[in-house]
């Protein structure tokens, strides 16, 4: 198994870095944190670290300290660089790029946003590249089993769901039958009787908030891709 992505949050506010966290760790990633910049430098001396998420209460020189030390190293294994600045911070945020940057954010910031750009430097770097299927009203990271909703909100999926939604996914338009399902994506207890199949897709499109999966009456249920699915 490949060893978990590691994150460090330098000197990020405390609402942000708790909910940075928790979006981070549940799609599988280490998160560290550093309060002052002597921790920091403690920390990123250890390396093995893979993004560095440094913030606006850090002032812009330690940043830039910081960057210059141990950033613009990505291509020889070294930490990749976020630095979130306030808006009217132009001059650092243009300074913070050409000391080799990966990325500058303007605060106030969106959470999710800022997640989503820290799994975009993990990916460049082939570390926890996410499984994305798009649906109409929801995205799934099936690697790390995230149901995000266009409304902000997340929830997780059961190992049993995921297998499900595998399932539907590798036959699309093709009629699958409880027999096909019972087979493939077996129940996560050992209540798999031939009833329990509607219940199990009834929840499942419930948390996907889809009309993709169809119930075909007297034969099985069906996965018809939205539109805009990507495989």
């Amino acid at each position: 198994m490949a060893a978990r992505a590691v994150i460090a949050l330098v000197s990020v506010a405390d609402v942000v870095a708790t909910e940075l966290a928790d979006h981070l760790e549940r799609r599988g990633h280490d998160v560290r944190q550093a309060r002052q910049p002597w921790e920091a430098e403690s920390l990123l001396a250890g390396k093995g670290i893979d993004v560095v998420v440094v913030g606006d209460s850090l002032s812009q020189a330690d940043g830039r300290d910081l960057l210059r030390r141990h950033g613009g190293q990505g291509g020889e294994g070294g930490p990749e660089f976020i630095l979130i600045c306030r808006p009217s911070d132009l001059l650092d945020k243009v300074l913070a790029l050409e000391l080799g940057a990966a990325d500058v954010v303007e605060s106030p910031l969106n959470v999710r946003e800022l997640a989503a750009r820290v799994g975009g430097l993990l990916s460049r770097r082939g570390r926890g590249s996410p499984e994305l299927i798009v649906l109409e009203n929801a995205t799934v990271d099936l690697r790390s089993a995230i149901v995000m909703h266009r409304s902000g909100t997340e929830e997780q999926l059961s190992p049993g769901q995921v297998a499900l939604l595998r399932l539907f996914l590798a036959s699309p338009r093709k009629v699958l039958t409880r027999d096909d399902i019972i087979a493939a994506a077996p129940a996560e207890n050992a209540d798999a009787f031939d009833r329990s199949i509607d219940s199990r897709i009834v929840r499942l499109r419930r948390k996907l908030d889809t009309e993709t999966i169809t119930t075909i009456r007297g034969a099985g249920y069906r996965f018809d891709p939205p539109a805009q699915f990507v495989d």
